[in-house]
């Protein structure tokens, strides 16, 4: 792999600014550059061959979530209207854009991941050459496409943070290019960036306070005047607000604000501080030592760029940038304590920098009277054994596994595959205008059906937990289900699918057990055993009693 050398202005700018200042004249050789760029080309196709292969994995519940919002904004409902959620619609926006440009299928939307993904991969190769040059640019952007990609955070799945990547990154491109030329019209779109990745997931307001801190340091830094710097700030500021104000705005006007602010601000304050600081690390070692594990030589590297930055001074970066978006984005991973893994994409970006910076580096392990070409391939070939090992870890993820076998290996006896059937059933059962409840938290069967869901809740989980609304919000679900009424009552016996604790409120399960035996009878039924699903539908659904510790029993109403 090459470096490319700079002009002497560039050069003497570089190291003005802080950034890497290239000394090796000797890597120059367009045999290199070609070979690195065919390198990085051949990686990325892997990657997007793989997400190909997998784009009609079943949705899990995140997705599924999303995409029910997507198909009510397609309807012309708006949000907390017909679906409760602590996120704001940033996603469910984006899932209604993939679902009218591609179909409202899980390939229509894992096939919008992928363009995100693509142009993800595109951001990281200009912030990394803008940050350091054109060979650790190349090995980032590698970097990046594969860890975005494992099986440890669940990276064929459309989960919110891919989405809070992408616009964090263009973000930061923006404000760098704006540091670069002083355009102003470029800080107020490096602000608007910023607040669409909240809108996306709050958790980014992590990174938006970084990088308001770091435009403050380098307007300070650059001797700006107060008028200057306070119009900088502002516009910035004033970029970020605006898709939230928007949000604001819609919310106000569709009469929802109270549910919205209820979701987004009360509840989601008292979901986000019920695990304990203890609890919280415990589930960080269990969730990192797995998700690293599956790209270890990866994350090691990332490791020893860090360490290069930290440690060898002669290296000219700007350490404040690349620790600061490193630090801010670990605090976006850890609001509420979760570790889920698909947070940790929140922080693969100064990742791959760093372990393309390693990479890079260690051309300069080797001995200076060793020959040139030994010194032009230790990059490449240390690269390439890295990602190597890598897909050869994931094999049967990335190359062997069909859709429905990896949504099985990964989310285990979670019923995703079977609410693609379910919901079949329904849909075929019911009219367009019938509505229909899930006794669990697998919005995807919604989507599936293309039916409204009978009440908001969407999800089983916060009326499980042990906080102050708890028994507020099962109360609030009955009623929508009674004064509803809906044709179909799909009720999921799978503990994951509702977390119900020793301390959980157990109003809703008492009333459901009574209510589905005066009003419904059973139609159908999924018992679900690891390898294999059971389904039994109409007569046959009748007197059958499940023999697997997961089910799902389909309801029709009666009287």
């Amino acid at each position: 792999m090459v470096r490319i050398g700079l002009g002497l202005r560039q050069r003497a700018e570089q190291f003005k600014t802080g950034y890497v200042m290239i000394n090796d004249n000797s890597i120059t050789s367009r045999r290199y550059v070609l070979f690195n760029y065919l390198l990085m080309v051949l990686v990325l196709l892997v990657v997007v061959w793989v997400r190909i292969r997998l784009l009609d994995a079943p949705f899990e519940r995140d997705e599924g979530e999303f995409a029910y919002m997507g198909q009510l904004l397609l309807k012309g409902i708006p949000p907390y209207v017909n679906a409760y959620t602590m996120k704001l619609p940033g996603v469910s926006m984006v899932y209604a854009l993939f679902m009218a440009l591609f179909g409202q299928t899980p390939f229509g939307v894992h096939l919008g991941l992928l363009v995100v993904n693509a142009l993800s991969a595109a951001l990281v190769w200009l912030l990394a050459r803008r940050l350091f040059d054109v060979q650790t640019a190349t090995a980032a952007t590698m970097i990046y496409a594969v860890l975005s990609l494992s099986r440890g955070v669940f990276g064929v799945f459309a989960h919110a943070t891919h989405f809070v990547a992408l616009f964090v990154l263009a973000g930061f491109v923006l404000q760098l290019r704006f540091l670069d030329s002083r355009r102003m019209y470029l800080i107020a779109s490096s602000g608007l960036c910023f607040g669409l990745a909240v809108t996306m997931k709050q958790h980014a307001v992590t990174m938006v306070i970084f990088a308001f801190l770091y435009l403050l340091w380098n307007g300070y830094r650059q001797g700006d005047s107060g008028r200057r710097l306070l119009s900088e700030c502002g516009l910035f500021l004033l970029g970020t607000a605006a898709p939230l104000a928007a949000i604001i705005l819609w919310v106000a006007q569709a009469g929802v604000f109270a549910r919205f602010w209820f979701w987004t601000v009360e509840y989601a304050r008292d979901y986000a501080t019920r695990m304990t600081l203890i609890d919280g690390l415990s589930v960080f070692n269990l969730q990192f030592s797995q998700i690293t594990s599956f790209q270890l030589p990866l994350w090691l590297s990332a490791a020893v760029g860090g360490a290069l930055l930290l440690f060898r001074r002669t290296l000219k970066a700007d350490r404040l940038f690349l620790f600061g978006f490193l630090f801010s984005a670990f605090l976006a991973v850890c609001p509420g304590f979760y570790f889920r893994e698909h947070y940790f994409v929140l922080i693969l970006v100064p990742v791959a920098l760093l372990a393309g910076l390693a990479v890079t580096e260690s051309a300069n392990m080797v001995p200076a009277g060793a020959p040139s070409w030994l010194r032009h391939s230790v990059p490449t070939v240390l690269l390439a054994a890295m990602l190597g090992y890598g897909f050869h870890r994931e094999r049967a993820y990335s190359f062997v596994l069909s859709p429905v076998e990896v949504s099985r290996d990964i989310y285990g006896e979670n019923p995703f595959p079977e609410s693609l059937v379910i919901a079949r059933y329904l849909r075929e059962h019911s009219a367009p205008n019938d509505r229909i409840a899930v006794l669990g938290s697998e919005p995807q069967i919604y989507f599936y059906a293309k039916r409204l869901s009978a009440t908001g809740y969407i999800y089983m989980y916060g009326l499980m937990e042990n906080q102050p609304h708890a028994e507020m919000m099962q109360r609030d679900m009955i009623g929508e289900i009674e004064a509803t009424k809906p044709l179909y009552l799909v009720m999921v016996r799978v503990r994951t699918s509702w977390l119900v604790n020793d301390n959980s409120p157990k109003e809703l399960l008492t009333w459901a057990k009574e209510y589905v035996e005066e009003h419904y009878q059973p139609v159908g039924i999924a018992d679900i055993y690891p390898n294999t699903t059971n389904y039994l539908w109409d007569g046959k659904a009748a007197g059958y009693e499940p023999r697997s510790d997961c089910f799902i029993i389909v309801w029709r109403r009666i009287r």
